[in-house]
């Protein structure tokens, strides 16, 4: 078979030219450390390692948010302690005044702490984070949350929004309390409504008032505000919002549940002739309202003009603020359930990672032995044929002549 030169040097030159190109793939594996690049090396591992890539990268990212979360809820878990504290030192106060030994400018002293309670509690109400923005605000995070009013009163200028991040597949996480649910939702400690005394010359009192049937509670027939008037200690009437008789008795003992429309009343103290109130609804009282109610007590002084009605204000107030605390304190804890979430999400993506990274090492990783020894020998073959090419192009027939 007669091989022309041109054919000769084209054979010769694809071949080493193929030899080359592996000695350059060996290079690039043992640079990289893998032994899958691409699809062509391992249709199936690369599609798994695809599968591990993704997972991991996920992870990343629910790791991530993790940290946020827990920046966010340790923030809120620690505001929460500050304020648990300083409600503590207010109703320790709250207490002390009430010491009927003490003077105006005792009792004045002591309002000026209480103010100072207050002022603290506003500054936790409105903490930052570290970007900036106001943690107790809902979706407005640019807009200060409360703002003390000059009449000691304080309003809320942020929303109900609640923002989320995701922390693993189908689990999302709170990184906020808005601060109308974080100050103001507190439990109403008498119940569903609150008293407005008209006429207390025997110190009686509203202890508990609820809605206890709510299908049978029609504010459109019978719409509050409720009206109850003593003509005698044992003579009850209730009137509704319109004036209609909704309650009516002649033989009322101290103790009784009164219940009318679905709402049930209970009284504590022995009523007098002319005793007067109304309970208007009212669910929910703002941490604000009750330290300006406690604060505004100790400001009318060691004389009071009805010490019956003084009285029964201080327990009122003193029941809304062991409630107060209890709904800090719940707050706190949702917090740190929160915390806890994290702590467990974090450990179980790191279970995961480790999964995932052995996973992907087995089938990604380069055994170095096998790809040094193979790329020698891959650059042995090329040394080899660039040394036969050499030698035959310099045969030639003349040198046998």
């Amino acid at each position: 078979m007669r091989v022309s030169t041109q054919q000769f040097y084209f054979q010769n030159a694809q071949q080493l030219s193929n030899k080359q190109t592996d000695v350059n793939e060996q290079i690039k594996y043992i640079a990289s450390g893998k032994q899958v690049l691409t699809a062509k090396d391992d249709a199936v591992s690369y599609g798994t390692l695809s599968g591990y890539k993704e997972d991991l990268s996920n992870i990343e990212k629910y790791n991530r948010n993790l940290t946020q979360v827990k920046n966010r809820n340790s923030l809120q878990e620690t505001t929460f302690a500050n304020a648990e504290t300083v409600m503590l030192q207010l109703k320790q106060t709250f207490i002390q005044a009430n010491n009927g030994s003490l003077s105006d400018s005792d009792l004045n002293a002591l309002a000026e702490l209480a103010k100072n309670s207050q002022a603290e509690m506003l500054g936790f109400a409105n903490t930052k984070d570290e970007t900036g923005g106001f943690i107790f605000s809902g979706y407005k995070t640019d807009v200060q949350p409360f703002v003390l009013q000059p009449d000691n009163s304080v309003t809320y200028h942020g929303d109900s929004g609640v923002r989320e991040l995701q922390v693993a597949k189908n689990v999302m996480v709170d990184t906020n309390q808005p601060g109308d649910h974080a100050f103001e939702k507190v439990s109403n400690n008498i119940g569903d409504f609150l008293p407005s005394y008209n006429t207390n010359t025997s110190g009686i009192a509203v202890s508990k008032a609820v809605i206890a049937d709510r299908g049978a509670y029609d504010v459109a027939a019978n719409p509050p505000d409720y009206n109850f008037n003593f003509a005698s200690a044992t003579d009850l009437t209730v009137t509704d919002g319109n004036g209609a008789v909704v309650f009516n008795t002649t033989t009322y003992t101290p103790g009784q549940t009164i219940a009318f429309n679905g709402v049930e009343v209970q009284l504590n103290g022995n009523p007098l002739p002319g005793d007067d109130f109304d309970i208007s609804p009212q669910e929910e009282v703002s941490i604000f309202d009750t330290i300006k109610s406690a604060i505004e007590w100790m400001q009318v002084g060691a004389n009071p003009a009805n010490p019956e009605q003084h009285a029964v204000d201080y327990d009122e107030i003193l029941g809304q603020l062991d409630q107060a605390l209890n709904h800090i304190t719940g707050r706190r804890v949702d917090a740190g359930v929160r915390l806890k979430l994290v702590d467990n999400q974090t450990s179980n993506h790191a279970d995961s990672e480790l999964y995932l990274a052995s996973g992907r090492s087995n089938i990604e990783d380069l055994d170095f032995a096998k790809a040094v020894a193979k790329f020698e020998q891959t650059q042995v073959s090329l040394q080899a044929a660039q040394q036969s090419f050499v030698q035959i192009k310099n045969l030639s027939l003349f040198n046998y002549l």
